[in-house]
């Protein structure tokens, strides 16, 4: 795959082994994908899947057991705590279902200081905040405060969070977990305008159905890559209806 922006060879994760009977649980299995520019995945499974462990993995908030895993073509596992929060503010932006924004803060500020730790000074920072609230169409909400948004809303400030330090990858855990239905579409329209834009998009569900309408599926079962899919599933065929007089079984 050329120009491959996320990489992961035969990753694993595993917890414990300081407990009384020394027992250790793998999370991850010898996952193994790359991810290239411009690509819109969906990372699918059940509960207790390692789809929460795989995206710390991938956002560099955990380090792996062993395997590899390369950010923008940087080995992650060579870099010490501070080069890799640097890599991590340059090159990813998280999108959580919890939206994680300060209330304290306006819209703007919040958009902002997704740029504190890559250093830019706060006239850029701004000017930053104000684009990519343009992006997400919330540029006349830039002065509200959390606290006054609908959950659409707050949504749409962590999407341009993310987006603000434009990275080369953007992970969405759940990004319309805590949403209705009708919202939760319109924020799933707005990561496939921003993907047709040319951001680079994975996005974390155990919502089959929402990861069938994607270009891309990677599924996960208990810490493995179970299936890689390209190309979105047809829908379900509507049910045939029913001719007067037609009997049922």
């Amino acid at each position: 795959m050329s120009d491959v922006v996320l990489e992961l060879e035969a990753v694993t994760k595993v917890y414990g082994g300081g407990r009384d009977d020394g027992s250790q649980v793998a999370t991850l299995q010898g996952v193994s994908f790359a991810v290239g520019r411009g690509e819109l995945v969906a990372i699918v499974g059940p509960s207790g899947s390692g789809k929460s462990t795989l995206l710390h993995v991938m956002g560099t908030l955990e380090r792996p057991t062993s395997g590899v895993v390369r950010v923008g073509g940087v080995d992650a596992a060579g870099l010490d705590d501070r080069e890799l929060s640097r890599l991590r503010a340059r090159e990813i932006g998280f999108v959580f279902q919890q939206f994680f924004l300060a209330e304290h803060a306006t819209v703007r500020e919040n958009v902002a200081d997704g740029l504190l730790y890559a250093g830019a000074p706060a006239d850029e920072r701004r000017a930053r905040a104000d684009v990519a609230l343009e992006q997400v169409g919330l540029s006349h909400r830039a002065r509200f405060r959390p606290a006054t948004l609908s959950g659409g809303e707050r949504q749409r400030v962590a999407i341009a969070r993310a987006l603000v330090g434009r990275p080369a990858i953007v992970l969405a855990d759940e990004p319309t977990g805590n949403l209705d239905s009708s919202t939760g579409a319109s924020i799933m329209a707005l990561l496939r305008e921003l993907n047709a834009a040319g951001a680079t998009i994975l996005m974390i569900t155990h919502d089959a159905g929402l990861a069938g309408r994607m270009p891309r599926r990677i599924g996960v079962l208990d810490g493995r890559v179970v299936s890689d899919a390209t190309g979105a599933e047809p829908d379900p065929e509507p049910p045939r209806p029913r001719t007067t007089g037609e009997r049922t079984s």
